[in-house]
Order: structure tokens, then C-alpha cells, then sequence
């Protein structure tokens, strides 16, 4: 095996990588849209925005599943040989943590939704069932929960985005390079 060919099995294929963008562009999308509802005033927009943000959480919840699965099929790279034992076990949490939030964190929001008395309509179509009774002093401790398990979310992917960047500046190991479409090797050397 030539060193090109040992870079490329180092690397996330091309479905991994498009599962990580699409799973990062989607958080971008329900993060600023959540933010952005609760500061409005009730209005038909203020409803619209809140049902693009149970759309996004709910094909987010989906794509999770999917990425999981596709883990499961297709592992992901070893970390390079150098990287010390309590980095791989920080990744390893890390990473999980951020697979059990992206789940947890959908289904709080359906909770909330469904004992505020609020269904939720896939992209205004398909009706989900209501997953509690209406119970408005339970919603309102949902979407407390909803709240502090976002924050922790976005905590990890600070972390996360910590991590990448410190082992693309700092170590320069290609670490990063693995999870970006278009490149064909990696290394601490490539550009």
C-alpha cells in the first residue's frame, strides 16, 4: 500500500462527510430560527417560524438516525497513532454526547409541543401524534429542559470546533482534513 492510499483510509468517505455538513448546515438553520421565534411577537410568521423549526429539528432527528446507522455500517477513521489516550476517550464522549442530544433534543421539543397543546405537522403535511396530554405546568418544564439541552449542545460543538481547529493549527496532523469534502489526501504537510 503506497502513502496515498494509507491518507485516503484515513479519511471520512464521501456520505459520512455529507452527513456531518448537512447535519452541521441543519443545526445552523434551527438554531437561528429558534432564537429568532421566541423574540417575536405572536404573529402568522412567528407560527410559520415555529413550524420550520419542528420541520428542521424532526429531519434532523432523522438524519441522526441515519448517521448512526451509517456508523455502524461503515466505522469511522482511526485517529492517528499520536494522539494521546485522554484525547480519544474526549472524542469518543464527545462524539457521543453530540449523537445523544441531537436525539434527545427532537424529542424534548415534540414533548413540549405536545403537552403545550401544539401538533406538530411534518412540513405542514403529515401530522405527528401528539406524545403527551396537554399539561401546560409539564410544558413549560419541557421547554426549560428543551433550553438547557441546547445549551449544552452548543457547548459540545464549541468543543468540537475547538478540537478540529486546535489539531489543524496547533498539532497540524490532517486531523480536519478528514472530514472535508474534495480533498484526496491528508497529512500535517498538505495545504
Amino acid at each position: 500500500m503506497n502513502s496515498s492510499t494509507s491518507h485516503l483510509s484515513e479519511r471520512y468517505g464521501p456520505v459520512a462527510q455529507s452527513l456531518h455538513w448537512l447535519t452541521a448546515a441543519g443545526l445552523v438553520g434551527a438554531f437561528a430560527i429558534g432564537l429568532i421565534m421566541v423574540e417575536m411577537a405572536f404573529s402568522p410568521q412567528q407560527l410559520r417560524m415555529y413550524s420550520w423549526h419542528k420541520w428542521l429539528g424532526v429531519s434532523l432527528w432523522a438524519l441522526v438516525l441515519v448517521r448512526l446507522a451509517w456508523r455502524w455500517w461503515r466505522s469511522p477513521p482511526p485517529l492517528p497513532a499520536t494522539t494521546a489516550p485522554w484525547q480519544r476517550h474526549a472524542a469518543a464522549l464527545t462524539h457521543w454526547g453530540l449523537y445523544a442530544l441531537l436525539i434527545l433534543i427532537p424529542v424534548s421539543g415534540w414533548l413540549m409541543s405536545s403537552a403545550k397543546g401544539f401538533s406538530t405537522v411534518l412540513y405542514g403535511v403529515f401530522p405527528l401524534p401528539d406524545a403527551l396530554a396537554r399539561d401546560e405546568a409539564l410544558g413549560d418544564r419541557l421547554a426549560d429542559l428543551h433550553w438547557v439541552l441546547n445549551k449544552t449542545l452548543l457547548a459540545l460543538i464549541a468543543l468540537h470546533v475547538a478540537a478540529a481547529l486546535k489539531h489543524h493549527f496547533i498539532d497540524r496532523d490532517g486531523l480536519l482534513w478528514r472530514m472535508v469534502p474534495g480533498r484526496r489526501t491528508i497529512g500535517a504537510r498538505n495545504p
